[in-house]
């Protein structure tokens, strides 16, 4: 159950701290699949399962390889391998190959990390990968909108009353 602290820690976060929030999701529910492997708990598996795969095929859905190249190409690779590794892993009904996609994200994770914590790095990342302050930050004359869509500009509308 989320905390309002958790809450509000999400909404405020920039697109890598959610990728990160992301990565630990599919890691949370991958140590419950272990779980009920070890309690023989067959649909409780399934289900722990499911959810770390939802979380998998929503960051590669997410990738843009025609803005990220060679590295989302990978990512994409990458988040297939753990696609499968993880439908054979809860076939077999192995706590050993889980261990093993756990490994593999957590690898992963910790580069999303490192690019969190680095304020070079920041600055290279997609406008869609910014929190909605870092995204208004570089106009210092304009304070963030309320609304995400809405820049403080009339927009051009057919509808009328």
């Amino acid at each position: 159950m989320e905390t309002a602290y958790q809450q509000q820690a999400l909404l405020s976060a920039n697109g890598v701290e959610l990728v990160i929030a992301l990565y630990d999701g599919a890691i949370r529910f991958l140590y419950r699949a272990i779980q009920c492997v070890d309690e023989g708990d067959e649909l409780g598996r399934r289900i722990a399962v499911k959810r770390a795969l939802d979380i998998v095929m929503y960051l590669q859905a997410r990738l843009r390889t025609d803005i990220g190249g060679k590295p989302a190409a990978a990512l994409a690779d990458f988040y297939a391998a753990m696609f499968t590794m993880t439908l054979e892993a809860s076939r077999l009904a192995s706590r050993q190959q889980f261990t093993e996609v756990i490994g593999c994200l957590r690898n992963v994770r910790e580069a999303w990390l490192v690019v969190a914590r680095d304020p070079e790095a920041q600055q290279l990342l997609p406008r869609e990968l910014r929190s909605q302050a870092e995204r208004y930050a570089k106009h210092p004359s304009a304070s963030a909108p309320a609304h995400p869509c809405d820049d403080g500009e009339a927009l051009p509308t057919r509808w009328s009353a």
